[in-house]
């Protein structure tokens, strides 16, 4: 007796435009929920931190060209990085006090910053982990993809996030005034956050970044207490 045709779940959502040529991926749960992001570049592809490993996400990755860098903004967005190298041949980029966490693989670590090319820079911003950074993107007014180092709140605005695993608050705060001394409103217009991606209720991205961060009150912001 012949089985019955497997019928396809519905619950395996392929990544979603966000801005031209940037794909958002369904938040992973070995991430604990993180949204990864594709940049699709002629210059290379960048993947930011680790979507499933499945094969829609795998052949997704390999119709558009492959991945040349797998950046990875904190220790909570490794995920299945392995699996990924072996099965797409990409660089591993991590921040140097995490890479430890990353043994037996091949990848590329940075101290404060790092170059990939002429529109696409790594700046180390810890304090959410030892290792947290972000993305900067020079296109469409300016891209920061900010993994956990900010994240939407309830209303969609960008904020820093003090959890019982915070590695150093004081220096995540310190680091969002760092992002808005190198960053002007013209070249910083969009946040592509690394969690908490349902606040922002369809939007897909947070607009007006730059404004809205310098609308946020650092010096309250150190007095908060952490979340459980």
């Amino acid at each position: 007796m012949s089985s019955l045709p497997q019928q396809p779940s519905h619950t395996v959502k392929p990544p979603r435009p966000v801005l031209d040529s940037i794909f958002a991926f369904p938040p992973n749960r070995d991430t604990l929920g993180g949204t990864s992001y594709f940049i699709v570049r002629n210059e290379g592809n960048i993947l930011i931190d680790c979507p499933a490993s499945d094969q829609i996400n795998l052949d997704f990755l390999r119709s558009h060209g492959g991945v040349r860098w797998l950046f990875i903004t904190h220790r909570g967005a490794i995920g299945k990085t392995a699996e990924l190298q072996q099965a797409l041949g990409c660089e591993v980029l991590i921040q140097e006090q995490e890479a430890y966490l990353l043994p037996g693989l091949t990848v590329t670590n940075f101290t404060q910053e790092i170059t990939l090319t002429s529109t696409a820079q790594v700046i180390w911003t810890p304090g959410h982990s030892p290792g947290s950074s972000c993305l900067y993107y020079n296109s469409l007014g300016g891209i920061l993809f900010s993994g956990r180092h900010l994240v939407p709140n309830q209303h969609g605005e960008p904020v820093p996030l003090r959890t019982a695993k915070t590695f150093h608050w004081p220096r995540q705060i310190k680091n969002i005034q760092s992002l808005l001394d190198r960053f002007t409103p013209e070249t910083l217009e969009y946040i592509c956050p690394g969690a908490n991606t349902g606040f922002l209720r369809g939007k897909r991205v947070i607009d007006q970044a730059y404004q809205q961060l310098a609308s946020l009150d650092l010096q309250v912001l150190l007095q908060v207490k952490p979340l459980l």
